[in-house]
């Protein structure tokens, strides 16, 4: 069995459902939870920033992460957005037989 990934993407709160259905319907993600809030604070340019965003906490495989991390950078409205990704080292055999068949 490949390995699996947990992808964490932070968008503007309004992009996020947007950002989520293209992923899904672009079969990149088995499933993408969307934390319509959570608090950023951050370095930015030198200054110290504060924002609101949306939180996408995607579901995918190893394989698919270099295409889910091009397209999504073509459509996201940062210059630089949080893409990052996080080995499933272990889970429900049956859920992440779901994720691969859901990718297909």
């Amino acid at each position: 069995m490949e390995g699996y990934l947990v992808v964490l993407i932070t968008t503007p709160k309004d992009k996020g459902e947007e950002i989520a259905s293209f992923i899904i319907e672009n079969k990149l993600g088995a499933c993408v939870n969307v934390v319509p809030e959570v608090s950023s604070i951050y370095w930015w340019k030198g200054n110290i920033e504060r924002d609101k965003e949306a939180l996408l906490v995607v579901k995918t495989s190893s394989r698919l992460f270099k295409d889910l991390l091009t397209k999504v950078k073509e459509i996201h409205p940062y210059t630089v957005p949080e893409i990052i990704a996080l080995p499933i080292v272990a889970g429900n055999e049956d859920y992440l037989k779901w994720i691969e068949d859901s990718l297909g």
